[in-house]
């Protein structure tokens, strides 16, 4: 019952019980308390029980009604931060929050050290939390939502797996973004950059390239290296390659690998000029250069940098140089595994 039907309903039957007894016996009742006189109509002293029980009841509703609303005050307080929990959850940065009531928060603080992951579209969710779900949604589903648009920039750390899913997303759909990363790779994590890095190696040339040769790495180098062609040269040039050797740690097979490469487009003299460069500065690059010297067929050169080195050391170009000299038919792929040659003469 509500509390103004009650107080109604409640005073009209005092009325009317006073105003019968009132009827009845319209006399008056002295009553004497410590020497107080107290002189009422009879009919006062018979609803006075009435209006004692009413006022008591009418405290105790009160008080209760009070309880009730400071209760249900915190149970709305902790509606919202639950939903602030659960959004955090989605999103992957998980938050520690501080419940009113002790019930809900044993429970709710999962919340705070844990994420949630939909299998499922969800009806009947706050508009807060249907739209962090329809964002995340689409990410999930390889399309790029624009954060900054949506002003949600700083709810994803760095780290955050759907803020680089996302990014994902924008490599594969956005050239300018490609570059962007390999600009400013330390913006970015490390997944983000190897994909732009993966991604800028297979569409782009040397020329736009030679940049970023710092941020590149010997696999990701050698894709695009292997892209070169005489119909797409790429912009390779002795001056950029030397560029990426200077700043890339290469190893025995890489120089081999470019080698191979760019004995078919470089001039050989100019390509020799250049392993020469590099043989001695770094002796990984030896057994390239002595593999161009083969290619071009140059045996006097080959003897010539044969004896300047250990009688040991290149033993299976020395039998091909054996071989040729007596028999110039021989080729290199005869006799060398080009693929191995570099763990015949040491460990690099």
């Amino acid at each position: 019952m509500r509390l103004g039907l009650y107080i109604f309903a409640s005073l009209v039957l005092i009325g009317i019980v006073g105003g019968l007894a009132y009827m009845v016996n319209p006399n008056y009742y002295l009553l004497e308390v410590m020497g107080i006189n107290f002189n009422f109509p009879i009919a006062l002293w018979f609803v006075l029980p009435m209006i004692l029980l009413f006022i008591v009841t009418l405290f105790h509703m009160f008080f209760y009604g009070l309880k009730n609303y400071f209760l249900l005050k915190k149970w709305r307080k902790d509606t919202g931060t639950l939903e602030d929990a659960l959004y955090w959850s989605l999103v992957n940065e998980p938050k520690e929050q501080k419940y009113a009531i002790d019930e809900v928060g044993a429970s709710a603080a999962l919340l705070g050290k844990s994420t949630l992951a939909l299998n499922d579209t969800v009806e009947g969710l706050s508009p807060r939390l249907s739209r962090v779900v329809n964002i995340i949604q689409k990410i999930k589903n390889g399309e790029y939502v624009d954060l900054k648009e949506l002003k949600m920039t700083k709810v994803f750390n760095p780290g955050n797996p759907i803020l680089i899913q996302n990014r994902l997303n924008c490599l594969e759909s956005d050239e300018k973004f490609v570059e962007g990363v390999m600009r400013a790779t330390s913006d970015y994590s490390e997944v983000v950059q190897k994909e732009a890095l993966e991604t800028f190696a297979r569409k782009e040339d040397f020329v736009k390239a030679r940049k970023y040769a710092k941020v590149f790495d010997v696999k990701n180098f050698l894709v695009m290296l292997n892209r070169v062609s005489h119909d797409e040269k790429l912009g390779l040039t002795p001056e950029i390659l030397t560029e990426f050797v200077h700043v890339l740690d290469l190893r025995c097979e890489d120089f081999i690998a470019i080698a191979s490469i760019t004995k078919k487009y470089f001039k050989p003299e100019e390509n020799l000029l250049l392993f020469k460069e590099y043989q001695a500065k770094n002796e990984k690059a030896q057994n390239a250069y002595l593999y161009l010297l083969f290619e071009y067929e140059l045996l006097d050169q080959v003897s010539k940098y044969l004896d300047e080195h250990d009688e040991n050391d290149f033993m299976k170009f020395r039998a091909l140089y054996t071989l040729k000299r007596e028999h110039s038919k021989f080729k290199l792929e005869d006799i060398i595994d080009i693929k191995s040659i570099c763990s015949e003469q040491r460990f690099y």
